[in-house]
């Protein structure tokens, strides 16, 4: 069963070997480290499952296995890292890899202790729990790092009490705070921070990821890429969910406009309203709000994006948003068509009807 700072499907990242994509933030952490500029509070941006925390668990084993650069002594100064990498062979590598490094604590969200429910927020007590973390092992006087995995989970009294553990920093502590969305998060929680901005992961990258987390894509990895914004993590969901077949047959289905093929519209509802199917479901709303955002995107620049994300897809975004009021339309629909996806899974709607009637409302579009 998967934790809360873990990708359904995917290694956690405490266990992922190898960040890949991500060259630019490893050495301005490095750089960082070897010149004796290493802030004791770090926030780890960008799109969610481009490798943030992967990267936050390789800066905590590199940062508790390799001494601090030091100046010169009766043998000369210790080489200067160029890598993150650790031997997982080192005692702390294995020590963390069994949850048993005194020196790092992982922050998430944690059950209810009344309910035994996974809370959606991490809590004051979850953050307050540091308090005792550096009481205790204080007295070796080794570093310690504290992984937040989403720093966006945190309540306003969490985020507070982090808040002020960042203006009066433990010694020889480092914060590493993985941010999805850092614009939520306090200012001054921002400002104590030094950032480090992840990007998204080429198809290179991406395919190499992959084939690391058991995903093996091959010739599906461009589409892959292509549909999960560069997002290692969106792919392996979209693998595990069939989500490339399930954009095809979105495709397809605007593919034969302005003839609507109901019969394959229903087939896709009726799929959506299956018993279990809730993932899937989710799923498909977001893929058909991307593709009308993929033909908004059309109509507005003039040209359908470089990389097709099913088979033939090029051909039917031109033809159905051949001008920019073409690509205002699609926009305005894919406003209108996300309102109602969410106002009907608040209310629980019917699925396949939800479904069915927003394909019906791309195809009146497609006519219109």
């Amino acid at each position: 069963m998967s934790t809360p700072d873990q990708i359904e499907g995917a290694p956690h990242p405490r266990d992922t070997a190898q960040l890949f994509g991500q060259d630019a933030a490893q050495e301005a952490f490095l750089d960082a480290f070897a010149t004796g500029r290493l802030h004791h509070a770090w926030l780890l941006t960008g799109p969610r499952g481009i490798g943030k925390a992967t990267l936050a668990w390789a800066i905590a084993r590199f940062l508790l296995a390799t001494p601090p650069v030091e100046e010169d002594g009766l043998f000369g100064a210790a080489p200067t890292p160029t890598s993150l990498s650790i031997e997982p062979e080192h005692p702390v590598a294995r020590r963390i890899a069994a949850g048993a490094e005194p020196g790092l604590k992982a922050i998430r969200r944690t059950p209810s202790p009344t309910t035994d429910r996974m809370r959606d927020q991490i809590v004051v007590d979850d953050i307050r729990s540091l308090a005792g973390f550096f009481q205790l092992s204080a007295a070796d006087g080794g570093r310690r790092v504290v992984i937040v995995d989403a720093a966006d989970d945190m309540n306003t009294s969490a985020a507070n009490a982090l808040l002020k553990m960042l203006e009066e920093p433990p010694e020889r502590a480092t914060l590493l705070l993985v941010s999805h969305q850092p614009s939520g998060l306090l200012p001054t929680i921002r400002s104590r921070c030094r950032t480090l901005r992840l990007g998204s992961l080429s198809a290179e990258d991406m395919a190499r990821a992959l084939a690391q987390a058991g995903v093996e894509a091959h010739a599906e990895t461009p589409a892959l890429a292509e549909l999960s914004g560069g997002s290692v993590g969106a792919a392996i969901r979209l693998s595990l969910l069939d989500g490339l077949q399930t954009y095809g047959a979105l495709t397809r289905i605007i593919q034969a406009l302005p003839q609507f093929d109901r019969a394959a519209a229903m087939k896709l509802a009726e799929g959506a309203a299956a018993r279990g199917a809730e993932a899937k479901r989710d799923l498909l709303f977001e893929l058909i709000d991307l593709l009308l955002s993929r033909l908004a995107r059309t109509g507005a620049t003039g040209a359908p994006p470089a990389v097709e994300a099913a088979a033939g897809e090029a051909e039917i975004l031109a033809r159905l948003a051949r001008s920019q009021n073409a690509g205002r339309a699609w926009a305005q629909t894919a406003q209108e068509t996300g309102a109602r996806m969410r106002h009907g899974r608040a209310v629980n709607l019917d699925p396949a009807a939800l479904v069915l009637d927003t394909l019906i409302k791309i195809s009146q579009t497609a006519t219109g």
